[in-house]
């Protein structure tokens, strides 16, 4: 098992994750999700986590991003220890440090795409105006158009805007492609791409899709709760050279 420590990265770790266990019961039945997880993350790089289903990735990523905690272990993020923080500190730090994206776009069906994504940049501290995050990801044409209206990659699109409008320093996106088509997905993958390189935020993807490894900075691979290697590529490859 690779250690995240032999990393070379001139970047400082923003997150720190130490022995991470996570354990759930199911009636009379312990199941171990996370088994001892030590994880860096830097600043401003590009993450791809791959591994099967039950592997823990998206426990790793609910624990990193504040929507659970751990049985055991500490997470710090910009040494803040998470894990004792209690719930008014991960609400905030929700609120003002993290965004994210998952698989289903859970737009609301009422509400227009610039009025989406107000209804983050109305409780963020310093938010990008919901026409310049619509912008950013290519969507200036459909500020009123309604969900029912979009397409699947659109309204991924609408999503990624509404977690970016409130600039966030850490992105979590949890099989961001997994509904999509191949074209649709790397009009996807290249927003991110475009977040991480423009704003600097660190972006972290939970995939099954090994191509995606190759945009990454770093390749973190998961199995039975435990990171099971650490790779880091030479050189990110841009989304139209990705295969699948």
């Amino acid at each position: 098992m690779a250690s995240s420590a032999s990393v070379a990265t001139t970047a400082p770790a923003i997150f720190h994750a130490h022995l991470i266990t996570k354990t759930y019961r199911m009636g009379e039945v312990e199941v171990q999700a996370l088994r001892a997880v030590d994880l860096d993350l830097y600043e401003g790089e590009f993450v791809v986590l791959l591994g099967p289903s039950g592997s823990g990735k998206s426990t790793l990523l609910n624990i990193l991003g504040g929507l659970d905690v751990p049985t055991s272990g500490e997470v710090l993020f910009r040494q803040q220890n998470l894990s004792q923080g209690g719930d008014r500190l991960l609400t905030r730090f929700r609120r003002e440090s993290i965004g994210f994206i998952f698989q289903f776009y859970n737009l609301i069906p009422s509400l227009t795409a610039r009025e989406n994504v107000a209804l983050v940049t109305d409780i963020a501290r310093h938010p990008m105006r919901p026409e310049e995050a619509l912008a950013m990801v290519g969507l200036s044409d459909r500020l009123d158009h309604f969900p029912s209206q979009l397409s699947g990659g659109q309204q991924q699109r609408v999503a990624i805007a509404r977690a970016i409008a409130k600039r966030p320093e850490v992105l979590f996106c949890d099989e961001p492609t997994g509904a999509l088509d191949f074209s649709t997905g790397k009009l996807v993958l290249e927003v991110l791409a475009r977040v991480n390189q423009e704003l600097g935020t660190t972006v972290v993807i939970i995939t099954h899709n090994a191509g995606i490894g190759a945009m990454g900075d770093r390749v973190i691979t998961m199995r039975d709760g435990q990171i099971h290697s650490i790779e880091q590529n030479g050189r990110r490859a841009r989304p139209e050279e990705l295969e699948w």
